[in-house]
């Protein structure tokens, strides 16, 4: 018997299950790292979205939406309940409706069912124009200024200031309107951004 090649052998394959030994334990770690990052991130993550109309995408996560995401939405409410006339209000009823929480959706449609046929009935049209937004992305709401215009038979009425405040909801991870309601308005109030909109002439 070789007893020198059988301790040689015997050697190199000491070396050999040590190395699988470090091979195995490293493995191991790594499974744990990345299991430990998954739990860690579990529940927190983002969605990107793209509201409607809207071209820039913004971050929502299960319960909330970014400060961008909450400027643009309410913009696009703003204009689906002020910026109508005879011709375009339905259509952009039916369209709001499909963004209203369930709890408000029966209120609001008799709302703008009423809105609607009061304008029809006066042929009258309402333009707005958003002058500053400001989000609250703790109360998920935004206040919206800007000037509302006011047409009938076309012949302008009306042209002031107004503000309106936008509250909105989650469910099924998409943002729902809440509530939309006129508040009353603060020339300088602070800590106002502007719109990308122009302020109307």
């Amino acid at each position: 018997m070789d007893y020198a090649r059988l301790g040689t052998d015997l050697k190199d394959l000491r070396r050999r299950n040590a190395a699988l030994g470090l091979a195995v334990a490293g493995l191991s770690f790594a499974l744990i790292v990345a299991l430990l990052a998954i739990l860690k991130i579990a529940g927190t993550e983002r969605t990107v979205i793209v509201p409607p109309t809207i071209d820039k995408s913004f971050w929502v996560t299960h319960e909330r939406a970014s400060r961008d995401y909450l400027n643009q939405m309410a913009s696009y409410v703003a204009y689906l309940i002020l910026d109508v006339d005879p011709a375009v209000i339905d259509w952009k009823k039916d369209t709001l409706l499909n963004w209203v929480a369930p709890g408000e959706h029966a209120a609001l449609r008799t709302r703008l069912e009423l809105e609607a046929d009061r304008l029809k009935r006066i042929n009258a049209a309402t333009f707005f124009r958003p002058q500053q937004l400001v989000a609250d992305e703790a109360r998920q709401a935004v206040t919206v200024r800007g000037r509302l215009r006011t047409l009938v038979n076309g012949q302008e009425t009306s042209s002031e200031v107004k503000a309106y405040l936008v509250e909105f909801d989650y469910a099924g991870g998409r943002a729902q309107l809440k509530s939309f309601k006129e508040i009353a308005h603060e020339p300088h109030a602070p800590g106002a951004t502007a719109a990308a909109a122009a302020a109307a002439r």
